[in-house]
């Protein structure tokens, strides 16, 4: 049986369109600023390392 689409289920879905974006969006950020904080950190401790390394570097 075919069923024909009412304006409430149209608005539904242009509704529910816009809040996948919203937490795909989020998630894209929330990526992008984790990626480039663990990538600064490993760049960093290979260049400023601490602890027995630091001291062994020093020497």
């Amino acid at each position: 049986m075919l069923r024909v689409a009412t304006l409430a289920d149209m608005l539904a879905a242009y509704i529910w369109h816009w809040w996948i974006g919203l937490v795909m969006l989020l998630a894209g950020v929330g990526a992008a600023i984790g990626l480039t904080g663990l990538y600064l950190k490993q760049v960093s401790s290979q260049r400023y390392p601490s602890g027995k390394r630091g001291r062994e570097q020093e020497l």
